[in-house]
């Protein structure tokens, strides 16, 4: 018999993450829906509550909680303010995550770490206008000069784009590449 019981951790970072979107989020949504703006105190506050990395390992700056977890504090901030749940699913989900899964250590201790502390925030840059998500379908490029990489292109619906420190960003390293996607590179801008 599998036991889907939540465990105490579990339940107290879900219930810490709904107190501070009932007392923190909550009365201020609606002056802030209606400016279409984020209440600019609310990133630093996730940051200082250990949200932003609420799954990350405790060695690059995160919580270190699971992906349980992470869906109860994804939930608690959903039924605030969706704008926060997406923010989680890009800035944690689409960028942190990607850098812990295929970064480098040092791109881990130089991104990753201060994104999950919440000392910088992310963003995912992947659609574009004339392709959509169609990723092997992406025109922008990405061409080595010496140490650097010149990075051409244009991206859309970049959630995060005003608060972001760092984007991750896709391009063609190889536009012969078949399958085209395996042409495609994830810098970090």
């Amino acid at each position: 018999m599998i036991d889907f019981s939540l465990t105490d951790e579990q339940q107290a970072a879900a219930r810490m993450v709904k107190e501070f979107a009932e007392r923190e989020v909550y009365p201020t949504i609606k002056e802030y829906d209606r400016k279409q703006e984020m209440n600019p105190a609310v990133l630093p506050r996730m940051g200082e509550l250990g949200i932003l990395g609420i799954n990350i390992p405790v060695r690059y700056g995160g919580q270190g909680f699971d992906y349980v977890t992470l869906g109860l504090v994804c939930e608690e901030l959903e039924r605030v303010d969706t704008t926060l749940r997406v923010v989680m699913s890009v800035h944690l989900g689409l960028n942190s995550l990607g850098v812990l899964q295929w970064g480098t250590e040092e791109q881990k201790r130089r991104f990753l770490t201060p994104q999950a502390r919440g000392e910088k925030y992310a963003a995912f840059c992947l659609t574009e206008p004339g392709a959509g998500s169609d990723v092997a379908s992406m025109l922008s490029t990405a061409r080595r000069d010496g140490d650097d990489y010149i990075v051409n292109g244009e991206k859309m619906w970049i959630s995060l784009a005003t608060k972001a420190h760092h984007f991750l960003w896709f391009a063609k390293t190889d536009p012969q590449a078949d399958p085209a996607h395996d042409g495609i590179t994830a810098f970090m801008v």
